[in-house]
């Protein structure tokens, strides 16, 4: 394969390839848990010091002096950390019951919190790797966004307003920030090189219906269309170039539409200076879920045996099998329960 204009050189850095990145829980940081449970558990030492110091008459120095307030710091460490040299004892009736009633239940108290913590630490890989087994077994005819730059957060965003669910949406790119943003946005990431086949397989590309590819450099969405097209023939593939002449290779690599980013900008532009209201109408039909939305949907049992022009809906086409027809076609005059009607409705 020829090298494809607007492509780097040989020898560029290639993308880093790590692993699968759920959405984030809301959840404080581990350092802010941390330092929470240690201030609550100052607290209880702090707390039964002063019990201790208060009833301190009740309590028997082996060395033969008073019970200070040092003293009673030591004997709640001691007796909070279960180590109990016996040094320091309580001896008063009084003294006993408090330790009976009060201290061993926040000796307890104090055991939960510093267990607790070394537990929940040692206990995360388990549950993210939990996690991570279930969101495998249950993922199936997902949409796979290869790429999330703008062109990739703008797919996403449509695709959300057309009502897929963010469980169904998994995005892969190179950068781990841009996969730790997806991930805050309620999204599965999957940080790698999309032109390796295993970074791929760790996006489920054989069970997805849809993929979309809209990297930054077109000689990686040729390379990525031909993985993505190998491991899943039946998917949808939607991929974006940035010239004209590389689109047939695109084709070529097994996508199903082809959409050029600068050309489309470009009309765009010219439709623009030429007519700025009717730029500012393509506009507006190019941003979902803002006026007025281009729409595929099926045709009703209600329309079916009428003329398009009968519809509810603005209908522009009609696709009848793999076929689009132009509205004004004569083989669209009349819908097909079969059918299927590209409209423009309003979102208002």
């Amino acid at each position: 394969m020829s090298r494809l204009r607007g492509a780097p050189a040989p020898g560029t850095e290639p993308w880093s390839d790590s692993g699968i990145v759920l959405p984030a829980r809301r959840s404080a940081p581990a350092l802010r848990q941390v330092g929470s449970r240690l201030l609550l558990a100052l607290a209880v030492l702090v707390a039964t010091t002063l019990i201790v110091y208060v009833d301190r008459d009740g309590y028997n120095d082996n060395a033969g002096d008073g019970v200070s307030f040092l003293d009673a710091a030591y004997y709640a460490t001691v007796t909070l950390s279960t180590t109990g040299y016996g040094d320091i004892t309580p001896y008063s009736d009084g003294a006993r019951l408090t330790n009976i009633f009060v201290i061993t239940p926040l000796r307890v108290v104090f055991l939960i919190i510093l267990v607790g913590t070394t537990l929940e630490v040692l206990t995360e890989r388990t549950r993210q790797q939990w996690r991570l087994n279930r969101w495998r077994s249950t993922v199936r005819e997902h949409t796979v966004v290869i790429g999330y730059g703008t062109k990739g957060r703008s797919a996403v965003d449509t695709l959300l307003g057309q009502g897929v669910k963010k469980d169904e949406i998994v995005v892969v790119d190179p950068q781990r920030k841009v996969i730790d943003q997806a991930a805050r946005h309620g999204l599965v990431g999957v940080v790698g090189d999309a032109t390796r086949t295993d970074t791929l397989l760790r996006a489920e590309v054989p069970t997805a219906a849809r993929v979309v590819v809209a990297p930054e450099r077109d000689d990686t969405a040729v390379l990525v269309t031909l993985t993505a097209r190998q491991l899943n023939k039946g998917a949808t593939v939607v991929a974006a170039v940035r010239e004209d002449e590389n689109a047939p290779l695109l084709r070529q690599s097994g996508a199903d539409v082809v959409v050029t980013s600068s050309s489309s900008a470009g009309r765009l532009l010219g439709l623009s200076m030429l007519s700025p209201h009717a730029g500012a109408v393509m506009e507006d039909l190019l941003t979902y879920g803002n006026g007025l939305d281009v729409v595929e949907r099926p045709v009703t049992r209600a329309e079916a045996g009428h003329s398009p022009r009968a519809c509810e809906d603005l209908v522009v086409a009609v696709v009848r099998g793999r076929r689009v027809l132009n509205y004004t076609e004569p083989e669209a005059a009349v819908l097909q329960l079969t059918d299927r009607v590209i409209v423009i409705k309003s979102t208002g």
